[in-house]
């Protein structure tokens, strides 16, 4: 099944933050990616419809395999492009914005090249 950008997104927002907090909610999600708490209701309420997330009587979402699955191949092309735009001479804030856009689109082919050249 293709997956939308915007649910790669935020399993991506996901992932980074139960990183950074171990416990992740909707209101922490919507403060990270700057939007309002019932577009991110609504998301987690599709990503947990299709199975890539759970969330508990608190509040506390967790990803499930197959969206934390998604969410590591999409933070992982991140942190790569992002690192190779740097060390083509890109700033640090061009790189990540362009990271993130491209992150989506780009051919396994092509990341999996681009990892080997790195």
């Amino acid at each position: 099944m293709t997956i939308q950008e915007s649910a790669e997104m935020y399993l991506e927002t996901i992932l980074i933050l139960s990183n950074e907090k171990g416990s992740v909610r909707s209101i922490d999600i919507a403060k990270k990616m700057n939007y309002s708490k019932p577009s991110v209701s609504r998301a987690m309420k599709n990503l947990s419809s299709n199975g890539y997330i759970s969330m508990d009587d608190n509040g506390l979402i967790t990803l499930l395999p197959e969206g934390e699955k998604i969410a590591r191949k999409i933070y992982e092309r991140h942190e790569v492009l992002t690192a190779c735009f740097i060390k083509l001479g890109v700033c640090q804030n061009t790189a990540e914005d362009d990271a993130c856009r491209i992150e989506h689109v780009i051919s396994d082919e092509t990341f999996q090249a681009l990892k080997k050249l790195l």
